[in-house]
Parts: structure tokens; sequence; C-alpha cells
């Protein structure tokens, strides 16, 4: 009884949202049964379903999944580690299994800025995708994590061997510079206050859930977070997000921010708010 009741406080320890057939997928393959920062090393208890249906590997034919999945491992990462840091050898690419990632540039200046967040489903560390041998970012567990790993060596090979694989990630990578192309413009061409907005509009899109107060955002997120994401400083998030809450567009707390009215968000985002 005492070593069930320990297994079940472990297996709550993450506490993000995850669709329901990943979780149990993932109990079923032991992953939440391993300590924080170590791999897994029983691959065979990997199951193809972990992958099948997600937009990287569609096409892809259901003995091949097992091909690639055989060739991975599963770790959890605690909230706050790294997963890969910029700069480092890019040893292995990734695929996050659940959880969220907040993706950090250095700058040569030391300033650290959030490029994007990643969700559920997709890749990082794709370095060899992009022609290079080192991470040009650091990868930071916003949550608690887990991911499966390839080694970047099994790079070329999946890509040859598996045309839609390389073909969707290639897609990704695509999306990937035209979000950063769009962060570039809004950088240099936006008021501080359109920046959060725009930023806070993305934040939700990607993994807002609904709440009877509107949209959260459905990972911690601190003020410190969206100001790195919109090149401005704490104290001027801090004064936008608590102007915008007495107006009745957001409600904000301790690492966690709640979209009350998207549309005259927009509006303001798109510069159209007469009282902005």
């Amino acid at each position: 009884m005492l070593q069930r009741k320990q297994k079940d406080k472990r297996d709550n320890q993450i506490k993000t949202t995850r669709l329901p057939l990943v979780e149990a997928l993932l109990h079923c393959a032991g992953i939440y049964r391993i300590p924080f920062g170590h791999k897994e090393k029983a691959l065979s208890r990997l199951d193809r379903s972990l992958i099948a249906g997600l937009p990287v590997f569609q096409g892809i034919a259901p003995e091949d999944l097992d091909r690639i999945i055989s060739r991975a491992h599963a770790q959890r990462v605690p909230k706050g580690q790294a997963i890969f840091e910029q700069e480092y050898e890019a040893h292995f690419f990734f695929l996050l299994l659940d959880g969220h990632v907040r993706v950090v540039k250095s700058t040569p200046e030391g300033q650290e800025v959030i490029v994007r967040y990643i969700s559920p489903g997709e890749l990082i560390g794709i370095a060899h995708a992009l022609g290079r041998t080192t991470y040009p970012a650091s990868a930071i567990a916003a949550a608690d994590c887990v991911v499966l790993a390839w080694p970047s060596s099994l790079w070329s090979e999946f890509a040859a061997a598996f045309p839609n694989f390389g073909a969707n990630t290639y897609k990704t990578v695509g999306s990937r510079l035209q979000d950063a192309h769009t962060l570039v413009v809004e950088m240099s061409t936006e008021q501080v206050d359109q920046r959060v907005a725009h930023a806070l509009l993305k934040l939700v899109k990607q993994s807002g859930k609904q709440t009877p107060d509107g949209l959260l955002i459905d990972f911690p997120i601190s003020r410190q977070d969206i100001a790195e994401m919109t090149g401005t400083t704490l104290h001027t998030v801090s004064r936008l997000l608590t102007a915008w809450e007495e107006r009745g567009l957001v409600k904000s707390g301790r690492q966690k921010v709640t979209v009350v009215d998207p549309d005259r968000l927009l509006l303001l985002a798109e510069g159209r708010d007469q009282r902005n």
C-alpha cells in the first residue's frame, strides 16, 4: 500500500495539461516512473502510438514508426532545467511529448530573448535541419516535461529513409523562420503595448485553455518571461497588464495570464484601439 501511495504521488508530479491519449500511453510506457533527469533504457517499452498522428510523422507507415521509435529514449525534464544549451554541440534532437518549453536566445551583449514556446508534438533541437552542428538557442522546460530524444547522427538517415519525415520537418523549419521574421518586424515597427498584446494572443492561440474567466495560457509564464518575449522591461509589462486588467482585457496572477477579451486585445495589437 505504501509503495502504491508513493507511485501515485510521483505520477501526480506532472500537473500540466496533456491530451488524455498521450497521458495514458506515457503511463503505459512507464515514462512517468522515470526519475527527473534520467533516461528511459527499456526502449522496447516505447510504443509507436506516442508519435503516430503527430504532424511531423504524418504519412509514415506503422512499421516505419516502429523503427523510428525504437531508436529513441525517453527523458523527464523538471521545470527550469535546460534540455540543451545555446552553442553546445547538437548531439541529440528531441520531440516534446508533454509540458511546454521556452526557446531562449542569448545576444552577444548578454541579453536573453524568448524566441518562442514549444508545445507537445513539436520537434526541438533540430540543428542539423539548419545545417548546424551546434544548437542556435537554449531550450528550457517551462513546466515539467517529457521528451523523446534521438542521436543527431540519425537525422540524415531518417530524412533519407522516410521522405515524409524530412518534408514535414522542413515545413516546421519554414514556419519557425517565418515566425522569426514576424517577430523582427514587430520589434522594429510596433509600440511596446502592441508587441505585448500580440505575444499574449500568440500564446493563447498556441496553448489557450477555455476557462470561466477566458482563455488561460496553459503553462506557467511570468511577467519577466513576457518582457523577454517582447524586448521590454518587467516594469512596462506589469504596468500594461495592470491597466488591461482594469479594462477587463486580461486577468493575471503568479505565473498565470488569462485573456478575457481577445477581440479587444486584437484591436489594441493592431493599433486600432482608440484608448491605446
